[in-house]
């Protein structure tokens, strides 16, 4: 559970993102906004990226400010245009992100190969494409015990025939370990693949549930 209270974020004093008081219980959200609503400030900040007034909570037990490494350790991020040091391979970077987070040894291995990325990874990420980096953000994203992981515009540059594995993989990380989803899209969510999906509605600089 994410608990947000007295948040704003302005930038050169103008007011993006107000929220009073806002609870995202467990679950898979959809978070839908306008190009420009705030979408991708929300997402950073609940990573703790972007700095902000106020303050978020998660389960209860872990404050954003008060408890800053503990809580990012909790809360994994995926940005919507990735941006590697482009002389680092894919294998050293999911390396890196697996000490980082405490992973599993061997974590990646079914990440890597559902979404068919084995040949690539020992390239480094410089010559990728943009829909490799993706791909690559998004196990990065998978790795540790999150309780928590953001997905900004996760369906840009994603070819059509790895929707549904991604789509997969969150609904068994959810269904297995309890994990939070928080997704962000211009457009409202289509399709069956992922179950029960909630929407949250960012307009006017502010969020709402929808329904």
């Amino acid at each position: 559970m994410l608990r947000i209270n007295h948040f704003r974020k302005s930038y050169f004093g103008r007011p993006v993102l107000t929220i009073d008081d806002f609870t995202i219980s467990s679950g898979i959200y959809w978070i839908r906004g306008s190009n420009g609503s705030g979408k991708s400030t929300f997402l950073k900040a609940l990573a703790g990226i972007t700095s902000f007034a106020g303050e978020i909570q998660l389960n209860d037990r872990l404050t954003l400010h008060k408890q800053p490494q503990a809580y990012r350790s909790a809360v994994n991020f995926a940005e919507a245009e990735p941006i590697f040091p482009d002389f680092l391979t894919g294998s050293e970077l999911i390396g890196l992100f697996k000490v980082a987070k405490k992973a599993p040894a061997q974590q990646e291995q079914p990440y890597v190969e559902s979404m068919h990325m084995t040949h690539y990874l020992n390239e480094p990420v410089g010559t990728y494409s943009s829909g490799m980096l993706k791909k690559l953000s998004l196990v990065l994203a998978f790795l540790g015990r999150p309780a928590c992981i953001l997905l900004d515009e996760p369906l840009t540059t994603l070819d059509v025939e790895s929707l549904p594995i991604l789509y997969s993989w969150i609904a068994d990380q959810h269904q297995q370990h309890g994990t939070t989803f928080l997704l962000s899209s211009h457009q409202p969510f289509e399709g069956t693949m992922l179950p029960n999906v909630q929407e949250i509605i960012i307009e006017h600089a502010t969020l709402r549930h929808n329904g």
